[in-house]
């Protein structure tokens, strides 16, 4: 069972790995989705229930960020607040003791981060505060595959900015 729980991780990575590899936004969250999907069910099984519960209000928001420029009522700052909320009580639900801490930090970073709509402030956000969380986190949970994830991840978030260049994901057709 153990080697399955792993697998199921691993194949989460594969999304990861090409999501930040794509310039547009929506199609970053579109992959993130996906892999986010794979570990919310790894959490589960290893037991990690902060860091599921906290994955699938991710799937959620991602879903919605891919429709940023279509529905104006997502762009509300509103709407971002009630993701903050809703990661809050999450965070205050499934407390499982300072452990807990590390998915919180990284849902509520990347949450006021991806709100921005600028690519730069996005892989930023997830460079300094949400991939290092959730390496964290992983490696104490023992999800392997969530190690090599955020490895990965922080990695292609670097050749992502020396792909693009870091001045032109702030410009206005960095989005989504």
């Amino acid at each position: 069972m153990d080697v399955l729980i792993q697998a199921i991780g691993f194949a989460g990575v594969f999304f990861f790995i090409i999501s930040y590899q794509i310039k547009s936004n929506k199609m970053l969250f579109l992959m993130q989705l996906l892999g986010t999907a794979m570990f919310c069910c790894q959490f589960f099984l290893l037991g990690a229930y902060s860091g599921a519960v906290n994955l699938i209000g991710i799937i959620v928001r991602n879903a919605l960020l891919m429709k940023y420029r279509e529905w104006k009522w997502v762009r509300y700052k509103r709407t971002e607040i009630i993701f903050l909320a809703i990661f809050t009580a999450a965070f205050l639900w499934t407390w499982q003791g300072p452990i807990s801490l590390l998915p919180f930090a990284a849902v509520v970073a990347t949450t006021i981060a991806y709100w921005t709509d600028n690519a730069q402030k996005i892989r930023l956000g997830n460079l300094v505060c949400g991939s290092p969380c959730w390496l964290a986190y992983d490696a104490i949970i023992g999800s392997w595959g969530g190690v090599l994830n955020e490895a990965i991840t922080l990695g292609s978030i670097l050749v992502s900015i020396w792909r693009y260049g870091w001045k032109s994901m702030g410009d206005s057709n960095s989005g989504f």
